[in-house]
């Protein structure tokens, strides 16, 4: 009696075990899969690359900067001998990004470049936020914004601060280059 009791428990854990495995590929494991692969390019940025003159940042603002602590980045370089590859890892990123645990913040298209934001977490605090920005042209780049207490609400007023701001395009002279190449 004790041994059957024991092969349920064994059975009823390791089927648990093998429900809660997701085999499904997540952004992370994207990141990680690709940051050497060839086409490819990974970059941790530090926020500080992102200068902004707080003195005319909001309180929200503010609180949504300061809540902001990495930044990564993976980039894919399009060229033309490579679009049948470029085709099939766009394609894996829109089906990572499809997932319901992303939620939709904004999405634009500016200068033949599709811009789409994304969140994980819920209305009042975000775990990551993910940029997700594509074009034909130059190929695709993700970033991952990490940090603590993030904000929806907050990080959308401290974008609209970033669009009306004087940024130093210099600073993100590596990833251009990428693109560039």
């Amino acid at each position: 009696m004790k041994q059957t009791v024991k092969h349920i428990v064994f059975i009823f854990i390791t089927a648990l075990l093998l429900v809660s495995c997701n085999d499904g590929v997540t952004l992370q494991r994207y990141f990680v899969d690709h940051q050497e692969s060839e086409n490819f390019t990974a970059i941790d940025l530090p926020v500080s690359i992102v200068k902004l003159d707080e003195s005319k940042l909001t309180e929200t603002q503010k609180e949504a900067y300061s809540s902001v602590k990495r930044l990564n980045f993976l980039g894919y370089r399009y060229n033309e001998s490579n679009l049948e590859n470029f085709n099939a890892e766009l394609a894996k990123v829109k089906t990572i990004l499809k997932d319901k645990k992303y939620n939709d913040l904004i999405e634009f298209n500016d200068k033949n470049v599709k811009v789409n934001i994304k969140y994980l977490g819920d209305d009042e605090v975000a775990d990551e936020f993910i940029v997700f920005a594509s074009s034909k042209e130059m190929g695709f780049g993700i970033v991952r914004v990490l940090g603590d207490d993030m904000s929806p609400e907050k990080i959308m007023t401290l974008a609209d601060a970033m669009r009306n701001s004087d940024i130093d395009e210099s600073q993100f002279s590596g990833i251009i280059d990428f693109f560039k190449k």
